[in-house]
């Protein structure tokens, strides 16, 4: 019997798991952009084309926005912006007219399943007894990965931890610079710039032994410190958080000396 050969679709849906970077946006106005996005990403490309969800929902009273200055600022430093979500109705639509649609990623709710007919139900029949089985155990999650770093990081070197806590075991110096999506712990002096929670975790921390930042950050929120640190800081181990949001709304990033008695 001769082989019938079927031509291939021309459209196939696969479902996939790709990393999306969620990108909350305080502004809308390039210039103000560009510089944020240059003091806590420095001037090169610091994502490896990742995909970019814009929030817009920290942002009022602005209708439009020049979009496209705003994506090649992000693809500047590596965000492809695929879309946004959040902000008002007047300032989706002029992103959608450039490009980025909305995406809702709020939960749905499930469907409730349709109530059967009734039935008339006939005797059941005898249950058998089955021997006891031993329960199968619980799978463990998988722990968090760490990543560590044992040697010192001098001026332009950059260490980004994907995904992953990051412990330094050596100096940070001036110019270096560390970059993890969980939280970081340097058991040195830090001198250079760390950023945490790269990727918008909230709970992610910053926590060294002895602080001469340059720069701190977590989820986006930073510090810089060109003056010079704070005499209460300077030299002591120190802890790096978010506060908690206060009556009006807002998230402060909190630089604290840590107790080691």
């Amino acid at each position: 019997m001769p082989r019938t050969n079927r031509p291939l679709p021309l459209i196939d849906f696969k479902g996939t798991t790709m990393p999306v970077v969620v990108v909350t946006l305080r502004s809308v106005k390039p210039d103000e952009l560009a510089d944020a996005a240059r003091v806590l990403l420095g001037g090169e490309s610091f994502f490896d084309g990742d995909a970019a969800l814009l929030d817009l929902s920290q942002i009022v009273d602005v209708p439009e926005a020049d979009w496209r200055r705003v994506k090649q600022i992000l693809m500047s430093h590596g965000l492809n912006a695929m879309g946004v979500r959040g902000g008002s109705e007047q300032l989706r639509y002029s992103a959608a007219f450039a490009g980025l649609p909305t995406y809702d990623l709020a939960d749905r709710p499930v469907p409730l399943p349709a109530e059967p007919e009734p039935t008339v139900a006939s005797p059941p029949p005898p249950i058998e007894p089955k021997p006891a089985q031993t329960p199968t155990p619980a799978t463990q999650p998988a722990a968090p990965t760490t990543v560590y770093i044992d040697r010192p990081l001098r001026s332009g070197q950059q260490v980004y931890a994907r995904g992953a806590d990051l412990v330094v075991l050596a100096a940070v110096n001036p110019g270096a610079e560390v970059i993890a999506d969980g939280n970081i712990h340097i058991y040195a002096p830090l001198r250079g710039r760390a950023l945490a929670g790269a990727s918008g975790s909230s709970e992610a921390r910053i926590l060294c032994t002895r602080f001469e930042a340059e720069l701190v950050s977590v989820a986006g929120l930073y510090r810089t410190f060109e003056p010079g640190v704070p005499v209460e800081l300077a030299g002591r181990a120190v802890q790096v958080r978010l506060s908690a949001k206060s009556a009006d709304d807002t998230v402060r990033l909190v630089v604290e000396s840590l107790r080691t008695d």
